[in-house]
Formats: structure tokens, C-alpha cells, sequence
């Protein structure tokens, strides 16, 4: 469905809303370009954007799909520029991906959105509010978008950290839990974070270097701080994934250490239930002649030497650790 189409001449959006054909028409005007938004269109939609704007065949298989790595490709005069938005849900502990196409070229924008996450009307109000930008052309559309999805992985990247840290506690607490499939899991999200953001580095290296004809010359340094924005975030997620790494790993070495005291302690009260039963068993073989079974004090004496010796051995072991 389309979501706004909208035309920007010197700097500032001339109408509320223009139709595909009043869009056409504006698209032949000096100093002005169209920014059409499109959600999760369906093939008989994208057919008439393609036809109303001379999309090019492969990008707008590649935008049908709507299953991409992050990238930027050139079609003549055309960028077709694939994003990957994140959003993070605490309750399940899942990284939620989106995708985003789009199409630059000096008189239009059209931007393709499937998934949840973030939507792009803050986007579009924010650059709407800086004519100084909107007057740099289609290129400061491109920086709006990417700027913003790249703002909104910061939530993300909250939200790992904070379930992280828990997770550390967890692993050092005393109650013995055994928190590894959270550890997995939160670990398989990280990857998933990092194959959505890693890829855009390269793209905005480029775009920040100037090596497009789209992108004017004064928004080089914005999407330079883009680009350090997303090698920042990059840098936070493969530490997550190196971070949860080692936690599995003293995971997997408190719950060894844990099975070990357990052992001893069994090992232990073995030990000392071994005493009784020793002494059960030999008085248990109903020998006829046994030198203990006519004396008087015989039973008082066993029984004192069974309890002396199982407490010598609690003792012993208490101090050893094992107990």
C-alpha cells in the first residue's frame, strides 16, 4: 500500500499528497523529485510504481522478495540502496528484522517497507523540517532514512545489554541455575543482529566518500557520522557475541565445579554410611560362633565404635571440604 507520495522543490514539500500521475508530471519539473512510500506492497502495486517511475527489472525483484542483505547497487542513474531496521523484544528475548528498499535517483525516492520495524514518518517529518538538507536533493532522503534506522539501533543494543548483565548475574548467582539456553539463544539473536548491521558499513563508506552523483557534495559529512555511528554499534554487538562467548564458557565451568562439590558430598556421606553397613554386614552373616555374641557389653560396644567412627569420619571430611 502506499504510504505517502509527496513532491520537494527548493527545499520544501509543495503539496499534502500527490497521485502517482500528478507525481509523473512533477518528476519532469527543474529542482524537484517525488518521495513515494510504499509498505508491504503487493505485485499489482509495485507494477505501476515500476512502470510510473522506469524501475529497473532486477532491483525490483530484489524489493519483491523482501529477503536481502544489507547493500547498495547501481542501476544506471538509479541507487538501489537495502537497509535491514532492528527492533528488540524484551519479553522474548528476540531481534526483530525488517527491510527496507529503496530507490534514489536525482528525481525521485521510492522506499519499499516490510516488517514492524521502524516506521519511516519520523523520518520523513524530520528532513521535511530542514530545508537546508531537503534543498541537497533526493541524496538527503537517502541520509534521512539511513540516519534514522541507524538511530533506532541503539534500542536494540539496549536491550541485549540489559539481558546480558542479567544473564552474568545468573551465571555467578548461588542458586545453582543453569541459565545456558538463554545464553544460546541471546547469542543466536547477537549473530542475527550483526549479519543485519555489519553489511551497511561498506555501502556508507562509499556514499560518505562521495563516489555517487545523487549524493551531493554537502551531505558527504553527514553520512560520515552516520557511518561512525554504525561502526560504533557494530563494535557493541560483536562484543556481545564475544561477552556471551566467555559467559557460556564459566557456564559450562561453574556447572562443572557444582557437579564436582555435589560428587564429593555424595562421595562423602557414602563414606560414612560405609561404617554401619560394614559392621551390619559382618554381624549379619549369622555365624554360629562369633566371640561378640555371648559377651554382655558386646552390643553397647559395637555400637559406640559404629558411632564414634561415623562421627571422626563427618568431622574429618567437614574440614576437608566435602561436607
Amino acid at each position: 500500500m502506499i504510504i505517502d507520495c509527496a513532491v520537494y522543490r527548493g527545499g520544501a514539500r509543495t503539496a499534502e499528497r500527490v497521485s502517482l500521475e500528478e507525481a509523473r508530471t512533477a518528476m519532469r519539473q527543474p529542482d524537484a523529485f517525488v518521495w513515494l512510500g510504499l509498505y508491504q506492497p503487493t505485485d499489482e502495486e509495485f507494477e505501476v510504481v515500476r512502470t510510473t517511475f522506469a524501475l529497473h527489472e532486477l532491483a525490483v525483484e530484489d524489493a519483491l522478495q523482501g529477503h536481502q542483505r544489507p547493500k547498495l547497487e547501481t542501476y544506471d542513474d538509479t541507487l538501489f540502496v537495502v537497509l535491514k531496521p532492528v527492533r528488540y523484544d524484551d519479553a522474548s528475548e528476540q531481534i526483530e528484522t525488517g527491510h527496507i528498499m529503496l530507490f534514489v535517483n536525482p528525481s525521485f525516492v521510492v522506499h519499499v517497507r516490510y516488517g514492524e520495524a521502524s516506521p519511516l514518518t519520523a523520518a520523513r517529518r524530520h528532513v521535511e523540517a530542514r530545508p537546508d538538507l531537503l534543498c541537497c536533493g533526493p541524496g538527503a532522503v537517502l541520509h534521512a532514512v539511513v540516519d534514522h534506522i541507524v538511530d533506532d539501533y541503539d534500542g536494540p543494543v539496549r536491550g541485549l545489554e540489559q539481558d546480558i548483565a542479567e544473564i552474568e548475574e545468573q551465571v555467578f548467582a548461588q542458586a545453582g541455575e543453569n541459565p545456558a539456553e538463554r545464553i544460546v539463544n541471546l547469542e543466536r539473536e547477537a549473530l542475527e543482529f550483526h549479519r543485519a548491521v555489519a553489511p551497511l558499513a561498506v555501502p556508507l563508506d562509499r556514499l560518505a566518500r562521495g563516489h555517487y552523483k545523487v549524493v551531493h557534495p554537502d551531505l558527504h559529512e553527514y553520512f560520515r557520522d552516520v557511518h561512525d555511528h554504525l561502526l560504533r554499534t557494530v563494535g557493541q554487538v560483536e562484543g556481545f557475541r564475544e561477552l556471551l562467548s566467555s559467559i557460556l564458557q564459566a557456564n559450562l565451568t561453574q556447572v562443572s565445579v557444582r557437579q564436582n562439590e555435589d560428587m564429593r558430598k555424595i562421595s562423602a556421606w557414602v563414606a560414612i554410611a560405609a561404617v554401619p553397613t560394614m559392621v551390619a554386614g559382618i554381624y549379619g552373616m549369622n555365624f554360629r560362633f562369633m566371640p561378640e555374641l555371648a559377651w554382655r557389653w558386646g552390643y553397647p560396644v559395637v555400637m559406640s565404635l559404629t558411632v564414634v567412627c561415623c562421627v571422626g569420619l563427618y568431622r574429618r571430611l567437614k574440614r576437608a571440604g566435602w561436607l
